[in-house]
Formats: C-alpha cells, sequence, structure tokens
C-alpha cells in the first residue's frame, strides 16, 4: 500500500518522468533514505542518513529544528555534496551513499531526551523526485558532566550557585555553557546623567560589538551612544570580519534626561555571542532596573538615539544647520558649473518677472524631489542593513560614467552641436513654452546630484541629525538642504529688486553659453579621473567610446531634425549604443591599489589600528576618497603640506588614511562607529583616552591643536 501511495504522489507531482517508471521499483522513503540521530554530546546531535543505491538527497532541501523547550540549537551543519545540475531546482549540491550531519547547541540542566523535526528530500535514478519529507525523532542526551573539584580552594559555583562547568577551555571540546553562565551583564549608576555597563563572556567565549546594543526606558530619560572601548578584530564563519570582545567589557553609558527629577529605570541589553570555535548563542535580551537620582544636564528637546549629547543639535536646530549648508553649497567648485547653467537661463529671460518666478518654483521644485529621493534611497538601504550616507551613490562607477555622459552632452548643446528643446517650424508656442519648465526642473536635478561630492560646513551635524532620527524627520532635513540650495534663485525669482539687478538680454549671451560648455567638460574629465581610480584605465577606454559616441549620435540627432524617420532611429541608435559603457564599467573588477603612498601615510585597517592604540600611539586618520571634492580641497590646503608633517612629528603619530571610493565595509564600520554620514571624517587619537573627531573643513591651527592635544 505504501509503495502504491508513494507512486501515486510521485506521478501528480512529476506526472511526465513517472509515466515510464515502474513504481514497484521504488523504495519506500525510510528504505530509500534511513535516518538515524545519536546525541554524542549534550551539545551536539549527529543525524545520519544511510542512502540506497540509485538514490540521492538533496542538500539545500536538509534542515532540522528542535521541539523541545530544553535544547537551543545553531542550524544544521552538513558537508559539501556533489555537484549537480537539476531540472528542477538548477544548480544543487546532491549526497548519495551516505551523509551526516551535526547539530550544535546547549542544553538546559534537567533537559535527558531532545525532540527533532527532520526534514529532507531525495530523487531516484529511476527519474522520480519524492515529496519533501518530514521525520520526528526523540533523541537521549547523555548525563551532565560531573563539576570539578575546587582547585587551591577557588569555588567554580556561579553567584547562583550553579556549576560553571565547561568554563576552563571553551573551546569545542567544552560542553556549551547556559548562556545566562557564558555572558554576564551588569549595569550601576555612576552619575544622574551616566551608568556604567559591564558584559562579561566566559573565558572561551566572545561577545559582538555591533550586535549589542542598550535601552534605557524611564519617565523623560533614555540612552544615548554606549562608549564602546576598542575591540578585537575576528574573523567569524557566521558573519564574516567583525569586531568582538574576548574579556570583560566596561563601558559607559551617557543618559539624555528631559527632566532632573529622580526616576526608576529599567536597562534592556541585548546582545550576542559565541563560544570559541564553538556554538553561537541566539540574541540574549537582559534587564536590570535601578533608581536615578536627581540632578544632571537636562535636553532642551530629546535628541535621537545614536548620537552623541552635546553634538547632535535639535531638530530646529538641524533644520537651521541643513538650511546654511545648502546655501553654502552654492559655493562648491563641483556645483557651479550647474548653477552658471541656470545663470544664463536667468539671463534669457530678460527681467520678465513672471518667468522668473517661474523658473524660481521649478527649479526648486527639482532640488527638493532629488533631495527627498537621495535622502528616501539612503534611508531604506541603511533600514536594510546597509550603512551608506552622503555620496554613496559616487561609489558606483555606473553612476560616475552616467554623470560624465550627461556632462558631455550638456556641454555639446552649449557648444550648440545639438539643441535639446528645439522645436519644428511652426509648432505652436504653447508646446515651446513646456520646454521651459522641464529644463528648470532637470537643473534642479543636476544640481543635487554634482552636489554629492561636496560636504559644506554645518552639513555634518544636520546629516547626522537626519540619519539618526525617524524617517520623517529625516526627510525634513534633506528637504532643508535643498531649499539652502535653491534660496538663491528663489530671492532672485521672487524679490523685484534683485532680479533687475540681472543683465539685459544681448549678442553677449550667445559667447556666454559657449564658454559655459568648457566648465561642463572640465567636469566630465573630473569624473573620468574618478572612474579612472576605482575601476583602472580600462574604464576609460570604455567611458571615452562611449563619450565618441553620444557625441556621434547627437550630431546625427541634430542632422535628422529635418529628416525623415530613419535617419532619427539610427541617430536615436547610436545614442542608446553610447550608453553601454555605463553597464560595462560597474561589471568590471575592482583594481589591485598600490600600498605605497606618497604622503607617508598608512593604509587603514581597523588590526592596525588597534594594535598602535595598544602601543600608546597618537594616530590621525583621514576617511576620504577620490570623489570627495572637500576632501581633496583639504589634502591640498592642509593634509598635503610640509606644516602638517611636522606637526606629526612633534606628535610622533602615525598618519593612517581609509580610501573610500569604493565600497569597502571595513570603512564603512569605522565611519558607523563615530557616527559619519560620510566623508571627509578626521579621527585623532590620543596616546590615553577617547578620540576627537574633527570638523571636516580644516585650518592647520586645527589639525596643530588637536595633535599637540592627544600627545600630552
Amino acid at each position: 500500500m505504501t509503495r502504491w501511495l508513494l507512486a501515486l504522489l510521485a506521478a501528480l507531482s512529476f506526472a511526465p518522468m513517472a509515466q515510464a517508471v515502474d513504481e514497484a521499483d521504488l523504495l519506500p522513503i525510510d528504505e530509500a533514505f534511513a535516518l538515524t540521530a545519536t546525541a554524542t554530546e549534550r551539545g551536539r546531535i549527529q543525524l545520519h542518513w544511510e542512502i540506497a543505491d540509485g538514490y540521492y538527497l538533496y542538500k539545500h532541501r536538509m534542515g532540522a529544528e528542535v521541539l523541545s523547550a530544553g535544547f537551543k540549537v545553531n542550524p544544521l551543519e552538513l558537508p559539501d555534496g556533489i555537484a549537480y545540475t537539476d531540472e528542477f531546482f538548477g544548480d544543487v549540491e546532491t549526497y548519495r551513499d551516505a551523509v551526516t550531519g551535526v547539530l550544535t547547541g546547549a542544553a538546559a540542566d534537567g533537559t535527558t531526551v531532545v525532540e527533532l523535526k527532520v526534514k529532507y528530500q531525495g530523487c531516484a535514478d529511476l527519474g522520480v523526485c519524492y515529496p519533501p519529507h518530514a521525520k520526528t525523532l526523540r533523541v537521549s542526551l547523555p548525563a551532565a558532566a560531573a563539576r570539578a573539584a575546587p582547585a587551591d580552594g577557588l569555588d567554580l559555583l556561579g553567584p547562583r550557585g550553579n556549576a560553571v562547568f565547561g568554563a576552563s577551555t571553551g573551546g569545542t571540546d567544552a560542553l556549551p555553557l547556559p548562556e545566562g553562565e557564558a555572558f554576564r551583564f551588569e549595569a550601576i549608576v555612576d552619575s544622574a546623567d551616566q551608568l556604567l555597563l559591564r558584559f562579561t563572556p566566559a573565558p572561551g567565549y566572545y561577545l559582538y560589538r555591533d550586535r549589542s546594543g542598550v535601552e534605557v526606558r524611564g519617565d523623560g530619560v533614555s540612552a544615548g551612544p554606549i562608549g564602546w572601548p576598542p575591540a578585537t578584530s575576528h574573523f567569524d564563519e557566521h558573519f564574516g570580519d567583525v569586531q568582538v570582545y574576548f574579556d570583560t567589557v566596561d563601558a559607559p553609558l551617557p543618559l539624555r534626561r528631559e527632566h532632573a527629577d529622580a526616576v526608576v529605570v529599567t536597562v534592556v541589553a541585548t546582545f550576542q555571542g559565541c563560544q570559541t570555535d564553538g556554538i553561537c548563542y541566539p540574541p540574549m535580551t537582559r534587564e536590570v532596573t535601578l533608581d536615578l537620582p536627581a540632578g544632571g544636564r537636562v535636553a532642551l528637546a530629546p535628541a535621537p538615539a545614536g548620537t552623541a549629547p552635546g553634538t547632535t543639535p535639535a531638530l530646529w536646530l538641524a533644520l537651521l544647520l541643513a538650511l546654511g549648508g545648502g546655501v553654502i553649497l552654492n559655493l562648491m567648485p563641483c556645483v557651479l558649473p550647474v548653477l552658471s547653467l541656470k545663470a544664463l537661463s536667468l539671463a534669457q529671460g530678460g527681467g520678465d518677472r513672471r518667468k522668473a518666478r517661474s523658473q524660481a518654483l521649478w527649479y526648486t521644485a527639482g532640488v527638493l524631489a532629488s533631495f527627498a529621493a537621495v535622502g528616501a534611497a539612503a534611508l531604506a538601504l541603511r533600514q536594510a542593513g546597509l550603512a551608506l550616507g552622503w555620496g554613496f551613490q559616487l561609489q558606483q562607477p555606473g553612476v560616475i560614467t552616467a554623470l560624465a555622459l550627461v556632462m558631455v552632452a550638456i556641454g555639446l548643446s552649449l557648444s550648440g552641436v545639438v539643441a535639446f528643446g528645439a522645436t519644428l517650424a511652426g509648432t505652436g508656442q504653447s508646446l515651446a513654452q513646456k520646454s521651459g519648465p522641464a529644463g528648470d526642473f532637470f537643473t534642479g536635478v543636476l544640481a543635487v546630484v554634482v552636489a554629492s561630492p561636496c560636504t559644506a560646513p554645518f552639513m555634518g551635524s544636520a546629516l547626522a541629525f537626519a540619519f539618526a532620527a525617524s524617517p520623517a524627520v529625516a526627510i525634513g532635513v534633506f528637504l532643508a538642504l535643498g531649499l539652502g540650495l535653491a534660496l538663491p534663485f528663489l530671492l532672485i525669482g521672487f524679490v523685484p529688486a534683485l532680479a533687475a539687478r540681472l543683465p539685459k538680454p544681448g549678442a553677449w549671451m550667445e559667447t556666454f553659453k559657449h564658454l559655459l560648455a568648457f566648465p561642463m567638460y572640465l567636469t566630465a574629465v573630473w569624473l573620468l579621473w574618478v572612474l579612472a581610480k576605482q575601476r583602472g584605465a580600462d574604464a576609460i577606454g570604455l567611458a571615452l567610446v562611449g563619450v565618441v559616441g553620444l557625441g556621434l549620435g547627437l550630431w546625427l540627432w541634430e542632422k535628422a531634425r529635418w529628416k525623415g524617420v530613419a535617419a532619427k532611429t539610427l541617430a536615436a541608435l547610436v545614442i542608446a549604443l553610447s550608453l553601454w559603457p555605463v553597464v560595462a564599467v560597474q561589471r568590471m573588477p575592482v583594481p589591485v591599489r598600490a600600498e605605497a603612498s606618497t604622503d607617508g601615510a598608512v593604509e587603514y585597517s581597523a588590526q592596525r589600528l588597534e594594535q598602535l592604540r595598544r602601543d600608546g600611539r597618537v594616530v590621525f586618520v583621514n576617511m576620504t576618497a577620490d570623489w570627495c571634492v572637500s576632501c581633496k580641497a583639504n589634502e591640498r590646503t592642509v593634509l598635503g603640506r610640509d606644516a602638517f608633517k611636522a606637526s606629526l612629528e612633534r606628535a610622533g603619530a602615525v598618519y593612517m588614511k581609509g580610501d573610500w571610493t569604493d565600497v569597502d565595509p571595513e570603512i564603512t564600520a569605522f565611519l558607523e562607529t563615530h557616527k559619519a554620514v560620510g566623508v571627509p571624517l578626521y579621527v585623532v587619537y590620543p596616546r590615553q583616552g577617547e578620540p576627537r573627531v574633527l570638523p571636516t573643513i580644516l585650518t592647520q591651527g586645527i589639525v596643530d591643536e588637536a595633535l599637540a592635544e592627544a600627545a600630552r
């Protein structure tokens, strides 16, 4: 009966194959895949399948879960299988003859039997696959190891009288400790506005720094950032390169208070850790209730979580800083080429107040929409687990190439090679007017895109506030930045006295338009230089082919304006083909960078920085990127000068540089640690004590003072 039922299920699922198979030739699933389970230790269960000849199991369809409450388990560990291309699942791994999987976990005291639900699926070489199968097993655990006798009078009992078994080695040969003994958490009141936290992993265990956090619950009290000490870089099979603590960690926790009254608070710590070369525990939560005394500094407004007290502005101040930063962006060299276009457009208005207002409003709409889109994208990606900040899109070589092509296209238009928005003779005036708002809106979009490499003063604090605040507040800060960028042209459009100062239209405008093409070409050259840093000479070759193709396509398009559909189709095809390098450079591998440095800097690495700090060295860390205009300006005016080198020598400091031109998770983690929203970031580490973050716009005086203080 079983064979008939199995054959019927297989026939329903895989009817085309089952027609040629005799169901009498199929084994029952428990004979085809004989499963047994054995606990070799209290924290280790082996699942063994004996696979009949002519049958195989899929690796990706195998798994196990624990139904018992007294046993916490890691995912099923399986060996590498045989590579196989399956018509149903594609590229898979399979097992034949036999396979053994391992479940590692931690058994609670008193647990003697573990109930498992094991899932698996396999096929026969005859051409029939069994339906997914689940089997429930009960596994007896060996008795708990006896508590070791105390040596030299030492008591191995924990504070609650529980035996600390296996604590001497902590490796894979030691039985996993209960989570309460493997990881301890304590909190005490240090002052009215600060707590002291202590995390204690047992010997042979480690704690993840970036998977640990604390929440403070109390009336008008919230937690600031944890003052984590330097951690140890460790390669973890679960999360890759991570920062961990193997020993006791003492960390201050500043508090934000809305009132000075005494209050009872609950400290909720969430953290995760592993046994060295052994099991990893699921995230753990501990709570401690504390009586917070009266006093302490009272914040003027609640600050967002994850930012340092005294450095993050209140909402109204963040909006003002963002507005000011946006205004100053107008003076940055990366924005000037686009603003030149806008200036030309306003001059063409000839003092028409109605047209000037329309241009200002459409330009502002383009700026605001773009800032909102960039902000929303960055916030969404950060919410998805990617640490991204201001200018993240410029880490993509495809974006750099596309921007270079846009700049070339605008330059060709200004040079008279092609006229964007021109209309055929006889077209009504209403259609011609529609091109105006679209052009103004696009100019606003372009201004935001090219503003990304620049970081104006005040933007750092405002953006840090945005990335730490709620999404609605964050978008408000981004819109304030946009309003600041658009403000000069809004004033020209709506203040008659300013509009009256615009020059009158005339023959000079044609010459001015031709001259404006050259800043666009120079911007394209700069973008191609950045692309060379990201992907090398081959990428430049591809991009230049795209530039030539784009020029040819636009020239053909202009020639085809008075011709038939075939000529326009050919021109459109050439333009489309010229965009192929945008995709091609994105797929190119990152070239190997030379480690030699001409400015005496050593390449950043978390391990090297930690070693230098242990050695008591002063370290000046410069996080930069080739596309960051503010970074290059600081390097040219301060960091590349002999005075800076002399200041380093006086302080006995090591100059360390991190390159964020491409996506680099290690540098991104460093930026996150210091609550930075992008580059530049300058951090001075003293011989002892906490690091100091310098302003984004440097002067030699700021650097001298910071290094001198760090060397004391």
